[in-house]
């Protein structure tokens, strides 16, 4: 009977014993180490996830809102439409989309993400970013995030827009280029400042290196970042790849700042 058992090419039984091992390693530390929220450290059913208190507190975006801004109508009066602020004073950019307001549990993941060496949050929040910007993303041709400058970047020691980039483009299957964009000038924190003060302090601050251009070139555009504020970031980054020939930007981000329907973008 051995002439009629089936066989497999060594490196098949190596590939499925190593999968089998995994998911072992995987269910024995899910029963060392239960899975927890990782808003507020509650059991949850999957590693990695929210538990249902904080995906309920999550001020989630979805239509109707501003085609443009992507800030949220409190009526829905029809498909299409644009906001005061998007027609008053349109973005550089084309469209920006965001998974929810930055506020409560958003503001909290934020800030762990940003502050507090959280790194893994990434996972998590990009995934989320990938679906809320599913429309953009089938537009896109490259992922690029908003880079720190060099001495931000020494100091805070990881780019979290960087982190949610390279998420968003494994999730959307789509070339990741970290360096399309630097940031030449060191500006001040934005905290504080206002509309005008804001545009100023990001003049000049981003470039694309020469070395980049062909990369840039005719391209649709997804940048990402963290959080969308009043938009003088996106807005100094698109202007500078727009410059280099890019054919359009759009901005995905996992929270924006919404107020009361009156969002001011540069």
């Amino acid at each position: 009977m051995q002439g009629e058992q089936r066989r497999y090419p060594l490196h098949a039984v190596l590939r499925r014993g190593h999968a089998v091992l995994r998911a072992g390693l995987g269910s024995l530390v899910s029963v060392v180490y239960p899975p927890i929220c990782i808003a507020c450290q509650a059991a949850t059913g999957e590693a990695q996830a929210l538990c249902p208190a904080c995906w309920s507190g999550m001020g989630f975006i979805e239509r109707p809102y501003c085609e443009r801004l992507g800030t949220p109508f409190a009526v829905d009066l029809g498909a299409g439409l644009l906001s005061p602020a998007a027609i008053v004073d349109p973005p550089v950019f084309a469209r920006a989309r965001a998974v929810c307001r930055f506020d409560g549990v958003a503001r909290e993941l934020v800030h762990r993400l940003k502050y507090g060496d959280r790194v893994e949050l990434s996972l998590t929040l990009g995934r989320m970013m990938a679906q809320a910007g599913r429309e953009l993303l089938g537009e896109a041709e490259i992922v690029a995030p908003i880079p720190l400058h060099r001495t931000r970047l020494w100091s805070r020691r990881f780019n979290q827009a960087a982190a949610l980039a390279g998420v968003v483009a494994r999730q959307a299957g789509l070339p990741l280029r970290p360096a399309a964009l630097v940031r030449v000038k060191r500006t001040r924190q934005q905290v504080g400042l206002t509309r005008s003060q804001r545009a100023d302090n990001l003049q000049g601050a981003f470039r694309v290196p020469d070395v980049m251009r062909p990369q840039v070139e005719g391209r649709r555009i997804l940048l990402v970042d963290d959080v969308l504020t009043t938009g003088a970031t996106a807005n100094a980054a698109a202007r500078a790849l727009l410059r280099a020939g890019a054919r359009e930007i759009d901005i995905l981000t996992f929270a924006r700042v919404v107020t009361d329907g009156r969002e001011i973008t540069t």
